[in-house]
């Protein structure tokens, strides 16, 4: 703890002049969280004995894979020659999934800290949120992270950085979240560079919400930045978009821990609660007012976010499927970018498909799924939005496979999205071949660097979204890193490839492929279901087929009885007859007989590691 830092916190609202809002923007794994740790140490907010490494990150899977799913704000005291600041930081996600979240933080701030690992340079996320704080008019301290590392090159990457967003490579900040060297100036820095928050303090309350969670005891609890205006404990409250009056049970700020204050003002940062439970009452970008003296016009809020990749998300045991719905509404709350609707499935009963920015943000959402709500699910296969025109000059939009019209398509268009990707200029051949082989074009090629490369290319989302990254980040031994945003659509020859058993579709198997990849999809999933359903009394074909016509089969061979086991010795036409009964039984069960797939054969075939599963 700094001899500068103060430990009480005014409960009194704080004058605007005396406000710093910013938020620590970076690539994943750059030391966003590790530099939030220092500043709490040092600003004196996190007693010594209560610290943890990565202290905001709450959610265990945060911890366990060192990234930062949720955006978290924190207010800290600081003591400068000016006299005593209120710094409100939020520490943001770095990975592309999480940009909504990143857009939602830069729009509840004046300044950014743009910050870098100076063992690894400028990467692509770091440049597609520098480019968000851009949008949003931020003032940008950039920061070297890590500079205690042996193979860290601060020279090298501070020109880096100074040519980006223009200015000396000197003025860049070196610090060491570790270590907590430099991070005093940089706070310094903060209260010299940061504009103070400017509003209307005589005018109508208004404060935008940028975020909220579900708490078990407490009900919805709403985190607010003030723009105009004040807000006081035990007022009535009023949501502009749903017109719902509330009325204010606490008001306070994260310090990092709640703390009830008397109020809110212009430009402060903090929490409301209001006992309410309805999760749906309380909408991200929505403006909060005040019921008896409301403002008349609301604040711009946030575009809602496009999902890019679309997954069924099905309850293992059916009765489970209003516990998925009430967890659906609770998880939606404090990730404002997932969305749902109800759907149905032959093979899997009733279930929600559901939109996500990627699949780094579809496997968490899985995950916190079965980890907060103990809910067991099966994923379908990750499929992205699709614009079909009939021949009858009819547009149908599929974002489930299920949904492919039957009979002739005229065309069909599928989502394209623009790729930047950042890497070391000794794999740019093996990339380029990599995006060549996923129908990239390339756009552009840029040296940002003597060794460091950014390409460009356009896209369709489909062949992104199910194992892109991986294939990249194993040709590229770690170092590339992806970046993308939507680029609008292009038609192309597209088929949905159909998996049949014993002649009957089973719609969780199909998929939506170019027709190049047509054949190769349908021989490993016919192959890879041979493996898995367990074999009947009789014959099972498994067929993969566009439209009417078979492109792919496999054999399930018959489990088959020995009726000759008690005849010994005797004539031949007793054996002969004892096979043709059982010819006939055979015959007649392949015409009846269901084939029944089990659950655990839909999750192994269902599962993204194709290769993975079948080398086993």
């Amino acid at each position: 703890m700094s001899p500068r830092a103060l430990t009480p916190l005014q409960p009194a609202a704080t004058p605007p002049a005396q406000i710093r809002n910013f938020c620590i923007i970076a690539h994943i794994d750059h030391g966003k969280s590790t530099l939030a740790d220092r500043m709490l140490q040092i600003t004196g907010v996190v007693a010594d004995r209560d610290m943890r490494a990565q202290y905001l990150d709450r959610m265990d899977i945060e911890r366990e894979r060192g990234i930062t799913i949720k955006s978290q704000a924190v207010r800290m005291p600081w003591q400068t020659d000016a006299g005593t600041f209120a710094l409100n930081m939020i520490d943001t996600p770095g990975h592309v999934d999480f940009t909504y979240e990143v857009s939602r933080s830069l729009a509840a701030c004046e300044g950014a800290i743009l910050l870098v690992d100076a063992a690894q340079g400028i990467e692509a996320q770091t440049l597609a949120n520098l480019y968000l704080a851009l949008e949003n008019d931020l003032q940008i301290i950039p920061v070297l992270n890590k500079i205690d590392l042996p193979a860290a090159d601060p020279e090298k990457y501070a020109a880096e950085l100074a040519n980006l967003i223009g200015g000396k490579p000197e003025d860049v900040l070196r610090v060491s979240g570790k270590t907590g060297m430099g991070v005093e100036s940089l706070l310094d820095l903060i209260v010299e560079k940061i504009p103070a928050p400017v509003g209307d303090a005589d005018a109508p309350a208004r404060a935008m919400i940028f975020d909220s969670v579900y708490d078990a005891y407490r009900g919805v609890v709403t985190y607010v930045r003030m723009v105009d205006g004040k807000l006081e404990p035990r007022e009535r409250i009023q949501m502009m978009s749903s017109k719902a009056a509330h009325d204010l049970l606490e008001i306070g700020v994260s310090s990092p821990e709640p703390v009830p204050t008397k109020g809110l003002g212009v430009g402060e940062v903090g929490y409301l609660i209001t006992g309410v439970k309805d999760v749906r009452q309380s909408k991200v970008g929505d403006t909060i007012t005040n019921h008896r003296k409301p403002a008349s016009e609301a604040l711009a809020g946030y575009t809602d976010p496009k999902p890019m990749v679309f997954s069924g998300i099905y309850p293992i045991d059916g009765s489970d499927y209003a516990e998925l719905r009430e967890a659906l509404d609770k998880l939606k709350l404090s990730d404002a970018s997932l969305q749902y609707e109800p759907e149905t499935s032959v093979a899997l009963g009733f279930g929600f498909r559901c939109g996500f920015l990627g699949l780094l943000h579809l496997e968490i959402i899985t995950e916190r799924l079965a980890r907060e709500f103990g809910l067991d699910l099966i994923t379908t296969a990750p499929s992205v939005t699709y614009e079909v025109m009939t021949d009858t000059g009819e547009t149908v939009t599929v974002t489930n496979p299920s949904e492919y019209p039957d009979g002739r398509v005229a065309e069909v268009s599928e989502p394209v999205v623009k790729v930047g990707i950042l890497l070391p200029k000794d794999y740019v051949g093996t990339v380029m071949e990599l995006c060549q082989s996923r129908r990239g074009t390339l756009l552009g090629m840029d040296y940002l660097s003597e060794d460091r490369v950014e390409l460009r290319y356009n896209m369709p989302l489909g062949e992104i979204v199910f194992d892109f990254f991986d294939h990249l980040k194993s040709k590229t031994q770690g170092y590339a890193s992806l970046d993308y945003e939507p680029a609008g659509s292009q038609t192309a020859d597209l088929v949905k490839v159909d998996i049949l058993l014993q002649g009957e579709k089973v719609d969780a198997f199909s998929s939506i492929v170019h027709r190049e990849k047509a054949y190769g999809y349908g021989t490993m999933m016919t192959e890879r279901l041979r493996k898995l359903i367990p074999r009947q009394q009789f014959e099972v074909p498994i067929q993969a087929a566009i439209g009417a016509r078979i492109i792919a089969r496999e054999n399930i061979r018959a489990i088959r009885k020995d009726v000759l086991a008690k005849c010994y010795g005797g004539d031949i036409t007793r054996k002969r007859k004892l096979l043709e009964k059982q010819k006939e039984g055979k015959k007649r069960m392949k015409m009846v007989g269901r084939v029944e797939v089990p659950q655990q054969a839909f999750i192994a075939a269902l599962s993204g590691d194709v290769e993975g599963k079948d080398k086993k």
